[in-house]
C-alpha cells in the first residue's frame, strides 16, 4: 500500500489514471475509499485522480492527539498544511481539485491560502453557514451512537477506519473537524476563492438544506451552481454518473490548459481499493 511521510506521518494515498492531476478531499466520516463509485469515471475523462487519507481518517495514522487535534480551532489551518505538504511530496505545481461536504472546507481554506496551486475546484454538499452552534446541530442530526446504526453502515465504516472507528463516530457526532463546534461561516472565505468554483449541491440533503448551496454560489466571485434533483447528502455515491458528469462538464468548460502533470515523482496508478 502506498505511503507518503508528510509531517512526520505516513499517509495513505491512491493515484488512478494519467493526465491533468485532480485532488479528491473527503468528508468528515470518510477516506479515500469513500470515492470508489467516481473515479473510473474520473480516470476515463482523462484525469490523474488522487486520493488520500487525511491525518485521522482511514488508513493515516492520527497520533496519540488525535482527539486534541480534532477538537481544536486549528484543525482547519492544519490539514491545509497537510495538503499543501502532500502536493510537495507529490511534486505538482497545480492541479484541479474536488471537496466533499468538510472536505470541501478544507478546499476552499486551501484555495485562498494557496491561489497559485488550484485552477478549477468543485465543492459538493458543504455547509456555508450554520444557524446554531455546531455542537447542537450535530446533536440534532447524528441521533444515533455508533451501536444504534444499521449494522451494514457499521460494517463500512469499520472497514473505512478499523478499529477505532467506534470512539471516532460517537465524537464525530459531537463536534469538531472541519466545523468546529461554535457557529461557522464560510462566507468570508468564500469571497476570496478567485478560482473557478463549481457548488454542486444535492436538494434533499438529511444535513444541510439546499438554501445552503444558493448561499454558497453567491458569496463566490466566480461561481457556477448545479443541483442534484431527488439525491441526498452523498452526491458522490447516490449520483455517481452525475456527479461525474458535472465535475467534468466543469472542468472541460473552465479547463486550463497550461496544468502541468506530476514532475518529479515516478508514481504508477494503483487499483481502487474495494
Amino acid at each position: 500500500m502506498p505511503f507518503a511521510r508528510i509531517d512526520g506521518k505516513d499517509v495513505y494515498y491512491e493515484i488512478h489514471g494519467f493526465g491533468a492531476p485532480l485532488i479528491m478531499l473527503h468528508h468528515g466520516f470518510g477516506c479515500a475509499r469513500m470515492w470508489d463509485k467516481v473515479v473510473p469515471g474520473l480516470v476515463e475523462k482523462g484525469y490523474k485522480v488522487i486520493c488520500y487519507d487525511r491525518r485521522g481518517f482511514g488508513q493515516t495514522n492520527g497520533g496519540d492527539d488525535f482527539y486534541e487535534f480534532y477538537t481544536s480551532d486549528h484543525f482547519n489551518e492544519d490539514s491545509v498544511r497537510e495538503l499543501e505538504s502532500f502536493r510537495d511530496w507529490l511534486g505538482i505545481d497545480s492541479f484541479y481539485m474536488v471537496g466533499q461536504c468538510e472536505g470541501g472546507v478544507i478546499a476552499a481554506e486551501y484555495a485562498v491560502k494557496y491561489p497559485e496551486r488550484v485552477k478549477n475546484l468543485v465543492i459538493s454538499s458543504t455547509l456555508c453557514y450554520s444557524p446554531t452552534t455546531m455542537h447542537d446541530f450535530n446533536l440534532s442530526k447524528f441521533t444515533k451512537s455508533f451501536d444504534e446504526l444499521d449494522p451494514s453502515l457499521q460494517e463500512k465504516l469499520t472497514g473505512w477506519h478499523g478499529d477505532r472507528t467506534r470512539s471516532f463516530h460517537n465524537q464525530f457526532r459531537q463536534f469538531g473537524g472541519a466545523y468546529g463546534k461554535e457557529m461557522f461561516d464560510l462566507r468570508p472565505t468564500l469571497n476570496r476563492v478567485n478560482c473557478p468554483t463549481l457548488v454542486l449541491y444535492p436538494d434533499r440533503s438529511f444535513l444541510f438544506e439546499v438554501e445552503q448551496g444558493v448561499a454558497f454560489y453567491r458569496n463566490l466571485p466566480d461561481g457556477e451552481l448545479a443541483v442534484l434533483p431527488h439525491c441526498g447528502h452523498n452526491t458522490y455515491e447516490e449520483m455517481p454518473e452525475e456527479y461525474v458528469y458535472n465535475i467534468a462538464r466543469f472542468f472541460a468548460r473552465r479547463r486550463y490548459d497550461g496544468l502541468p502533470g506530476l514532475q518529479n515523482k515516478s508514481l504508477d496508478p494503483v487499483t481502487c481499493v474495494g
